[in-house]
Order: C-alpha cells, then sequence, then structure tokens
C-alpha cells in the first residue's frame, strides 16, 4: 500500500479543513455561540452557514473515500495527513 495519498481526496479534505478554519475564526471573533454572550441573529446566521459548510464538505471527503474502496482507515490517514502536515520538500 502506497504512503502517497490519492491526488483527488486531498482538495476535498482541504475544503474541510479551510472551512473549519473559518468557523472557528468566527467563534475567536464572537465567542462560543452556546456561551450565552447575546449574539445576534446575524450572527448565529453566520455561524450557521459555516457550520453547514463544514459539515458538508467533510461529508463530501467522507462519501468520496467511501466510494474508492479499500484500507478507508489508512487512507483517510495518509490524506489528513497531507493536508494538515504537509511536507516541505514536496512543494519546493
Amino acid at each position: 500500500m502506497s504512503d502517497v495519498p490519492s491526488d483527488d481526496l486531498i482538495p476535498l479534505e482541504q475544503a474541510a479543513v479551510d472551512a473549519h478554519a473559518q468557523l472557528l475564526e468566527l467563534q475567536e471573533r464572537y465567542g462560543s455561540p452556546s456561551a450565552g454572550d447575546g449574539w445576534t441573529e446575524q450572527q448565529h446566521a453566520e455561524y450557521d452557514q459555516l457550520w453547514r459548510a463544514w459539515r458538508d464538505a467533510a461529508a463530501t471527503f467522507h462519501a468520496k473515500l467511501r466510494d474508492k474502496g479499500g484500507d478507508r482507515i489508512g487512507e483517510e490517514m495518509r490524506v489528513k495527513a497531507a493536508v494538515r502536515h504537509p511536507d516541505p520538500e514536496l512543494a519546493a
């Protein structure tokens, strides 16, 4: 089994990671949506939109991973490692 993840999965995982980062950035700006700190309706709407984008991106990644078959856990680990901890030598 190759240590190199499928190239078609990398952009899908990157989309999920990016969407999650946007959600965390929003929480840094406004605080936790469940902390009872008085979010406005607009802030809740923005949070819901970003949360759905993250959920949908992750679901798309996992659906594609499931459709590929094979060693799903190993492939998921390889893709996540490639996205979250890229090899600087490969980027050069």
